[in-house]
């Protein structure tokens, strides 16, 4: 499993410290040194069944300065992906990436009922 954090981020911190006590063994990414490729995101957002907007950090700085409320609902998926493969602080963090499933954020209900 892949987790992708932003180290400085409290909630990324949340999650990393809930995978360590359910003793779930992930392989860590810092999601601003190394940033998602378009394949890749590609192949998670296929595999998520979520919508394209649960992707976006929306409570970022970059995306705030950017103003992408107003400019998603305009860009095609693929624009969207190219966008978020640009910068990884664009991404919405923690992102969790398993054989089966994708996860945005934490929400630890959520992450109990797909990762035990």
């Amino acid at each position: 499993m892949l987790l992708l954090l932003y180290p400085k981020c409290s909630t990324c911190q949340k999650a990393k410290k809930w995978l360590d006590e359910q003793g779930i063994s992930y392989t860590e990414r810092n999601i601003k040194d190394e940033n998602p490729t378009l394949d890749e995101l590609k192949e998670w957002y296929a595999k998520s069944n979520l919508p394209l907007k649960k992707f976006f950090n929306t409570s970022g700085l970059i995306y705030r300065s950017m103003e992408l409320k107003d400019k998603l609902p305009q860009m095609t998926a693929d624009e969207q992906l190219a966008l978020l493969a640009t910068d990884g602080m664009l991404v919405k963090r923690p992102l969790v990436v398993g054989d089966s499933f994708v996860l945005t954020g934490f929400r630890e209900k959520e992450w109990a009922e797909k990762l035990k």
